[in-house]
C-alpha cells in the first residue's frame, strides 16, 4: 500500500544569521548537522537523502527542478524531443568547468563537454560500477548506442520506446556529470575524492565526524544581477548522531540551521499550534514548508494471523483501525 501524505517540515535558523546584510557578509561558513552519516560522495550511489544533499552541492545535472517543480536548464541550455519521442537532444553550456583536481593536467579543472555526459551515463549502467541507480536507464535506452556526443556541446539520449518520465529522471542525482580522469585516478575511492561542476568542492572529510566544503571559484552560475554564485565561502557539516545534541549545539550558536526538532524539546520551543513560543521568537527564525511524503505499509495476509483476519473483514472501520494500529 502506498499513501501520499502532505506534511509540514519545520526548519530553524538562528536569527543572528539573517538579522542584517552586514551580519551575513561577515559570516561566510554555513554550519549544519546531519544526524545520519553519509556513506559516499559518488553520485552513482546517491540512493538516500543524506547522500543526495552532498552530491547536490558538488555536481550538476543536465536539468533540474525549480521551487515550483518546473524543469529548468542547468548544464543544458535547452533541449528538444523528436516527434517519435525516442531521441532527446540537449544543447550544453560551453562555459562550465570541472573543479580543480590533481587528476587534470596542471591540476586545473577542464571544460565540461558532451562526452563527459556520455561517460557518466555509461558508467551508471556499467555492471562493474554496481550503481544503485542503474535501473533508471536499464531496458529504456537503446542497447547499441544509447548516449551520443554529437559534438562538444550537443548530447543525445536514444530510447527504445517513448518514456514520458525521462526528463524527470534526468534531474536525479544519479545523473550528475563526472570527469573520467578523476574517476579513473581514484577508482572505488572516488567516493571520498569527488569532483564535479557544482558550487562547492570537498575540502576535508573526517568520516563520522564532519565534512567541509569550500567555494568553487570557477562555478558557472550567476544570480539575476549577474553576481557569481555561491555567495558564501564554504559549508561545514557535522555528523552528531543525536537530535537532542544537535538542538543544544544550535542554541549554543554552533550551528546556523537545523531541520526538525527532537521530541524532547518540541513542547519547550513550539506551541500546540506549531508556532515559536515567546522566549524563542527573538532567537530563532522558524520556517514551515509543506512537502509530500510517501509511506509504504506492509500488511501480512496469511492463515492463522489475527490481524490478517480483521483486515479481510468487510467492516471498513475495523480495517482502518487495524491499519493504524499496525503502523503505530
Amino acid at each position: 500500500m502506498r499513501m501520499f501524505i502532505k506534511h509540514y517540515v519545520w526548519m530553524f535558523s538562528l536569527m543572528g544569521l539573517w538579522s542584517c546584510n552586514e551580519r551575513i557578509q561577515t559570516r561566510k561558513i554555513f554550519r549544519l548537522n546531519q544526524v545520519q552519516g553519509v556513506e559516499t560522495l559518488d553520485p552513482a550511489f546517491a540512493k538516500n537523502l543524506n547522500i543526495m544533499w552532498h552530491t547536490h552541492v558538488i555536481y550538476n545535472r543536465l536539468i533540474e527542478y525549480n521551487s515550483r517543480l518546473e524543469i529548468v536548464p542547468s548544464l543544458a541550455k535547452r533541449w528538444h524531443i523528436s516527434s517519435d519521442r525516442r531521441v532527446y537532444t540537449f544543447i550544453l553550456r560551453d562555459d562550465v568547468y570541472f573543479q580543480d583536481n590533481p587528476a587534470f593536467e596542471g591540476g586545473r579543472g577542464r571544460r565540461m563537454i558532451a562526452s563527459d555526459v556520455v561517460y557518466s551515463f555509461n558508467r551508471l549502467m556499467d555492471p562493474a560500477t554496481a550503481s544503485s541507480g542503474a535501473w533508471i536507464f536499464n531496458d529504456r535506452v537503446d542497447s547499441i548506442k544509447p548516449f551520443v556526443a554529437v559534438n562538444d556541446t550537443i548530447f543525445e539520449i536514444r530510447l527504445l520506446s517513448p518514456f514520458n518520465p525521462m526528463m524527470g529522471i534526468l534531474s536525479m542525482q544519479y545523473c550528475s556529470v563526472v570527469p573520467h580522469e578523476v574517476v579513473e585516478k581514484w577508482g572505488s575511492d572516488f567516493r571520498a575524492h569527488p569532483c564535479g561542476t557544482g558550487p562547492f568542492q570537498l575540502q576535508d572529510w573526517e568520516e563520522g565526524v564532519a565534512l567541509t566544503y569550500r567555494r568553487n571559484p570557477h562555478y558557472w552560475e550567476t544570480d539575476s544581477a549577474g553576481i557569481h554564485l555561491p555567495y558564501i565561502d564554504g559549508i561545514k557539516v557535522t555528523q552528531v548522531d543525536s537530535k537532542a545534541s544537535e538542538f543544544l549545539m544550535f542554541m549554543q550558536g554552533k550551528l546556523d540551521f537545523m531541520n526538525g526538532i527532537d521530541a524532547a524539546f518540541k513542547d519547550q520551543v513550539l506551541s500546540k499550534q506549531g508556532e515559536l513560543k515567546k522566549d524563542y521568537q527573538s532567537k530563532i527564525r522558524l520556517q514551515k514548508h509543506p512537502y509530500l511524503n510517501v509511506e509504504y505499509l506492509g500488511i501480512l495476509l496469511g492463515e492463522g494471523n489475527s490481524r490478517s483476519a480483521a483486515l479481510q473483514n468487510k467492516n471498513s472501520d475495523r480495517r482502518s483501525t487495524m491499519v493504524l494500529t499496525a503502523k503505530n
